[in-house]
This record gives structure tokens, sequence and C-alpha cells, in this order.
């Protein structure tokens, strides 16, 4: 009797916890990483957005108030792939948007694949895929547990956040061609554009938003969180004299809806056909939508976080937000899918807009930096091409250079160190080969060897005083460095399997596909080092 016991709750227990796992299961997971989002965005303009929107997750989901990203330098391409490996470049290898190879001598892209073709789109624009990677992602390892069952699909409009967040095994990456504004992909994943893409491509829906052109959606007098709308510290369009709106976008080519709140609205049409076309949800396994929005960052750099640009945008994409949530009650059910809302990296003020509020701030021009160390360098050496480039906070030394004149690197880097001190405005200069011997804080120390991958990083890493920016341009504004502004992201979870509440302890980039994995009940990508948010799932 005491035998039949124990095996009768033996299997009642494993029954409930097969039915509970089965339950806490989405149909439907959609990752929404908006590209250059300060998490700071959603207090500043929360009196601005709808109930259905922001508000929407914010309030029925869990916002992890303090996450933060753990390596340098912060950029698009390592934003996307940490938040879908769970891990740094130094493990995941994706060093920067654009790296040096010190094998090869090469320029390299973080997706460029020459051994694919275009589908659907322009040659160049489709010799992409995710072969630079070298870890998985949360969508490979939902892929590998469901026996490739699970369908992931990745679309944006820059390739590289689509292509990183669908790793190794997506069914689909699609992206918007530079030059025509339609959704495209490469041999890697498809041979041919399925039907349903190249419909949508006929609508012409880029020209058709661009011809609306761009006004404020509200009164302008409401727009109180920004600064004036004609100032100096923003950038123009092409034709414009000045940066008032309204903005003449019928104007301006089709592949300008990148750097309009535009570029959000037509991802959104093309995730909503997505789902809807590729049955996404529908099946007995959990499917993933990794879906990135650009247009902020397009026109983040363009305007900077106080321009009313700026701020009509994220009231817009609020509302776009709320359209699409009301779209998954229909498809997929309320309660039936979950949402992971992020940022791949943050954004600074504009310099000049800072100082003339009296903060410490200023602009650096890495063009300017390598043209005066080359010059020194020829006195020395008698080369001036030994810095090959200046850029992304790296020092790059050109190897062929090195060799021609018999210099030996080490020698070459302590001689550029020296000089570097004469400026003020580079904080820290750090040998990234002798990094463990740097007087560095411990937290920036960590973040730096994090972000170094030794054949794709740069020689010597560049850490400027805070509110220097390294610069393209006086106007508009960028990102890429170790302080907050740039590494301090927005992360809200909302739907199936989450814990409604606030996190307010420290959490990391890392730490959202870790949590995922807990989640999904499948395996942590193989270079994860985050940990789960346990606060998050129920």
């Amino acid at each position: 009797m005491r035998f039949l016991l124990t095996v009768l709750v033996f299997l009642s227990i494993s029954t409930f916890a097969q039915k509970t796992k089965v339950n806490n299961a989405p149909k439907l997971v959609i990752g929404i990483v908006v590209d250059q989002m300060r998490p700071d965005y959603l207090s500043r303009f929360y009196n601005k957005f709808s109930e259905g929107g922001f508000k929407r997750i914010m309030h029925d989901g869990n916002v992890c108030e303090n996450t933060f990203i753990n390596y340098l330098p912060s950029y698009t391409g390592p934003g996307h792939t940490c938040i879908y490996t769970g891990s740094v470049p130094a493990l995941h290898g994706i060093a920067s948007n654009d790296w040096i190879d010190k094998l090869s001598g090469k320029p390299i892209y973080c997706t460029a694949d020459s051994t694919v073709k275009a589908v659907g789109g322009t040659d160049r624009a489709g010799k992409m895929s995710p072969r630079n990677l070298w870890a998985t992602t949360i969508t490979d390892e939902l892929r590998l547990a469901s026996n490739f069952q699970s369908k992931v699909i990745a679309i944006s409009l820059k390739d590289r956040a689509s292509i990183l967040p669908g790793g190794h095994s997506a069914n689909a990456a699609y992206w918007m061609d530079d030059s025509s504004g339609v959704f495209m992909s490469s041999t890697f994943y498809i041979n041919t554009l399925p039907d349903w893409v190249n419909s949508f491509n006929q609508k012409g829906l880029a020209k058709s938003y661009m011809n609306k052109d761009w006004n404020v959606i509200n009164d302008v007098k409401t727009y109180t969180e920004s600064t004036q709308d004609n100032n100096v510290y923003e950038g123009k369009f092409t034709g414009e004299t000045n940066t008032s709106f309204p903005h003449e976008t019928s104007s301006l080519k089709t592949i300008d809806i990148k750097r309009t709140p535009y570029g959000n609205s037509i991802l959104f049409d093309f995730a909503n056909e997505t789902i809807s076309k590729e049955e996404m949800g529908q099946g007995s396994t959990t499917d993933f939508l990794c879906m990135s929005l650009s247009s902020p960052d397009y026109v983040g750099h363009q305007f900077g976080p106080n321009s009313i640009e700026i701020e009509d945008t994220y009231i817009r994409l609020d509302l776009e937000l709320a359209a699409f949530l009301n779209n998954l009650d229909d498809k997929i059910g309320a309660g039936n899918y979950t949402i992971f809302l992020t940022a791949d990296h943050g954004v600074a003020h504009n310099p000049q807009f800072l100082l003339d509020h009296k903060i410490a701030a200023g602009f650096f021009f890495g063009s300017s930096l390598k043209t005066e160390l080359n010059g020194m360098l020829q006195n020395v050496y008698h080369s001036n091409t030994l810095v090959r480039s200046v850029g992304e906070n790296f020092i790059f030394l050109n190897d062929l250079s090195l060799d021609s004149v018999k210099a030996k690197r080490q020698d070459v880097i302590n001689t550029i160190l020296k000089q570097l001190t004469s400026h003020e405005e580079i904080q820290f200069a750090v040998d990234m080969q002798n990094i463990q011997q740097s007087v560095l804080p411990t937290q920036i120390k960590e973040m730096a060897i994090n972000g170094y991958v030794s054949r794709r990083s740069g020689d010597i890493l560049l850490l400027l005083n805070p509110a220097w920016l390294d610069a393209y341009a006086k106007t508009g504004t960028t990102h890429g460095t170790w302080n907050p502004y740039d590494t301090h992201i927005p992360l809200i979870w909302y739907g199936c399997g989450i814990q409604k509440g606030v996190t307010r302890r420290m959490t990391h980039m890392t730490d959202i596909a870790a949590t995922l994995a807990t989640l999904l009940h499948v395996q942590m990508p193989n270079a994860c080092i985050g940990e789960p948010i346990i606060e998050v799932v129920k």
C-alpha cells in the first residue's frame, strides 16, 4: 500500500509538472529591440503615451529599471548579439559594427559574407549572413530544443539587426534594401522570397508613407519635454534650411524612411504580415519573432535626444505598439504570447547642447588624431601609415606598415601612449594586450575585457572624458562609450509566463537570453554568461 501511494504521488507530481510546463509555454515570443532607446524616455514621455502601448506593458508586465550593458563598445551589432546570445564580444565574436581583421588586414562588416547572394534586393545589400557570429542565440537554442519545429523569423530595417538576433538557424531574416526600400534576404536562408513578401514589397508602402510628409502628430506647443524646434544642435534633411517641422519627406529618397518614424510604421506592418502569412504562434511549439526598430537610431543620430523629432517619434511608436498588441490579442490570443522590449544601446546628449547649459562636454574627431599620430610616428619610424584608423573607441595599427619599417608593435604602442598624455580629453588610453596592468576602475576594466576580441578589436582603447563625443559632425549625436547614457537600457517583460512587478536591482543585457531560456525551458546559448532574472518569470 505504501509503495502504491508513493507511485501515485510521483505520477501526480510528474503530471502536474508537465501540465505546468505546457501551460506556461507561450505560443509566440516577440523580441522588440528599439535601436538607441534610453530608459528615461519611458518616464520623460510617459504623460504623452496612450493607455494601450508602453503603459500597458509597463503596468501589466515587469519593468527592470536598472539594466546595463557590461562590455565595450556599445554599438548596434554587439548590442543585438549580446541580447540574443547572453554573451559578450570576447566570447561571441561580434567586436563592433565594423572591424579590421588582424590576420588579413581587411576591413570587415559584422554580417558581411561574400559566399552568399542577394534574394529580392541588390547584390551588395544581400551578401550578408551570421557567419561571423561564433556563439548560438536563444533563437538557435529554441530551434534545437524543438527539433527545428519552432519557427524563428527576424526582421529589421538594418541587416545586422535582423541577422544577428535570428542566429544561425533562423527560418528567415529580412532587412530593407538600402537602395530601394523593399525587404530582402540572402541565400544563407532562402533562395527566393515568399510570395507574401513580394506582395508586401509591391504595395510600395515606403513611398506612400514618405509622401505624407512628417509633421508633429500633436500640437507642437505640447512638446514640452524637448528643446525649441529650430536650433543649432540638430542636423537637417537634404534641401532644408532649418530643422523645424514640418519635414517634407516626400522630396527625399524612399530609403530615407529609415530616418523618420515611418520606418517604425512599415516594420510593424511587416511584422503583422509575417505573423499572419507565416502562421506564427499557431503550431504545437513556441515560435519566435525578432524585430528591431531601427528608425529611432537614425532620428536620434540626426536630431539628438532632446529634439521634438525624438519626442514625436516615441509618441508615434507608442501608438504603433498599442495597435500591434491589439493585433496579437486577435491573432494569438491575450495571454498566449510573451514580449520583451529593450534596446541595443542608449545615446549621449549633443556636446554643444551641454556646453550651452554649463555642463562639461566636448567633441573629439578621430580623423584628426590619426593625422597627428602618423605625423609624429613619421619623425620616429619614417612612416606615416603606422596608424590605420582611429574610430569606435580604438586605435588600429597597420601591420603591413609595421613590418615594412621593421617596427616593434609594443614600441609603437608605447610611443603613441606617451603622445596621448597631452590630450586632456582622453581620460584613459589602454594598451589592450596589457590591460591587466592598466590603472582603470574595476568596473570599466571588466567592460573593456568583455568587449575585447584579440583578432578583431583595435590595439589601443580610448576612453574619453564623460560627455565627450567621438563625433562625425557637430550636430546630432552618437553612442559607443561605457558611460550610463550609452549603457543604461530599458527592459520590459510582458505576457505569458511573466510575473507582474518592478525589478530595481541591477541586471545586465546578458541576462535577457538566460531569462528567456528559463521561460522557454530550453538550454542557454552556448556562450551565455548571464543569469536568469528570477523576479520576472512566474
